[in-house]
């Protein structure tokens, strides 16, 4: 079993071409990986400290386990999405999308 709520991620800095406020950082841990020819995806955990950044989304399906944040679609151009506990989220590959956390975001995912 693994608690997803309090797995500890090592966090790594944004890098800076894609910082748009503040000095966020990430870290993830994946809890499944594909094997070759597994069309199921990638389970992981990932998390984003406060701030902005900017971000070309890979096809992905993601629950949020904690914190708050905008998710703002650039190209193509959508409403944004306010993230809370509970927000589900489904991402298409290729996706120009700018975080903006105001409380340390984690989600669980799943990404082909």
């Amino acid at each position: 079993m693994t608690d997803a709520a309090t797995l500890p991620l090592a966090h790594e800095p944004v890098p800076a071409e894609q910082v748009v406020a503040g000095a966020p950082e990430t870290g993830y841990v994946p809890l499944d990986e594909p094997a070759d020819g597994d069309r199921a995806g990638e389970l992981g955990v990932w998390e984003m400290t406060p701030g902005a950044m900017r971000d070309v989304e890979v096809d992905e399906v993601f629950l949020v386990i904690a914190g708050r944040a905008t998710v703002e679609f650039v190209e193509p151009a959508l409403p944004a999405l306010e993230l809370r506990p509970g927000s589900v989220v489904r991402l298409d590959a290729g996706m120009s999308t700018v975080w903006t956390v105001t409380e340390t975001l984690r989600k669980l995912f799943i990404a082909r």
